[in-house]
């Protein structure tokens, strides 16, 4: 790394006489000795070539890539471009998917945690009490979020570029986004109570309209889920199913209406603020929910999955 040698302080700031610390290169045998867990945080397709290094000395793995959230090799490879060895494709299947309101106990004996990507998080988290009570349909599902600049990494780009997001708001990836199989993955295995471990049929896989899009802003994630009501449905009933799914997810906050989330109320913080509204005329509802892509979104997560 062009890092190593240098203080943490030096690169981020803000730990200056706090954080004491030197960046080194990687040295699995160094890092094994040292570490009981080891967070990854690789760009996509690069975990794999490290983590069964560290998982073989008996370090435990949180990793920040997409690298093991999805179950299926085939779909790994349809959307990674990646051709899986016979280990990779084992520990897709070993690994443990990091949503700890969902996955908890199955967290906490995990050896490799794979840490949600920033719009499945919103997106998982926002309407995965509907789902698993079967207050909607399993089709028609449509996902609007939009994530502040910061969810494009750090690389530079012409369109990342202040002049060009500042006083603007574009949609991106309309089509294909690396995060839909993810949260169809997931979504499917809520809604059909099955294990996602096995979730392969097709005809029980649920299917998602995803659009993201890019606000002029630094950090956050808003979505807002339209999903088509199984019958009518009081307020009261849904706010209910909400309240009791996150009922020890200390994280997780459900609004009432009229009150509904906002950026700003998660900036900074690791909580989903999540909250509805039900369309009568059209039998919708339609969900908000909220994040900082950078922590429950990213890294305050993975901190919450280590503990």
């Amino acid at each position: 790394s062009s890092y190593a040698g240098k203080n943490i302080a030096e690169i981020f700031p803000e730990f200056l006489n706090k954080l004491d610390k030197k960046l080194v290169n990687f040295n699995l045998d160094v890092i094994s000795q040292d570490s009981d867990l080891v967070f990854t945080a690789l760009p996509h397709t690069v975990s794999m070539d490290m983590v069964p290094g560290l998982l073989k000395k008996g370090v435990k793995v949180v990793d920040l890539s997409a690298d093991y959230r999805i179950k299926d090799s085939v779909v790994y490879q349809e959307w990674y471009q990646k051709e899986l060895n016979q280990l990779s494709k084992e520990l897709l299947l070993e690994a443990v998917y990091g949503l700890p309101e969902i996955y908890f106990d199955k967290i906490k004996d995990a050896a490799l945690v794979a840490n949600p990507g920033c719009y499945p998080t919103s997106v998982i988290l926002g309407i995965a009490p509907l789902l698993k009570h079967h207050f909607v349909e399993p089709v028609g599902i449509i996902i609007d979020s939009k994530s502040g600049t910061s969810g494009a990494g750090r690389k530079l780009s012409l369109d990342l570029h202040f002049a060009e997001c500042n006083e603007n708001f574009k949609a991106y990836k309309v089509v294909r986004h690396n995060h839909i199989p993810e949260v169809e993955q997931e979504l499917s295995s809520i809604y059909f109570n099955g294990d996602n471990h096995k979730q392969k049929q097709q005809e029980t896989e649920i299917k998602i309209s995803f659009t993201p899009h890019l606000l002029p802003i630094n950090r956050g994630i808003l979505s807002t889920c339209y999903l088509s009501l199984r019958g009518f449905k009081k307020e009261e009933e849904v706010l209910e199913i909400y309240q009791k799914y996150y009922q020890e997810a200390p994280f997780v906050r459900i609004f009432e209406l009229p009150n509904l989330p906002e950026i700003k109320y998660v900036t900074g913080t690791n909580y989903c603020d999540i909250g509805f509204t039900i369309d009568e005329r059209v039998g919708k509802i339609k969900v908000i929910s909220v994040i900082d892509n950078l922590l429950k979104g990213a890294a305050g997560q993975a901190v919450q999955n280590m503990n």
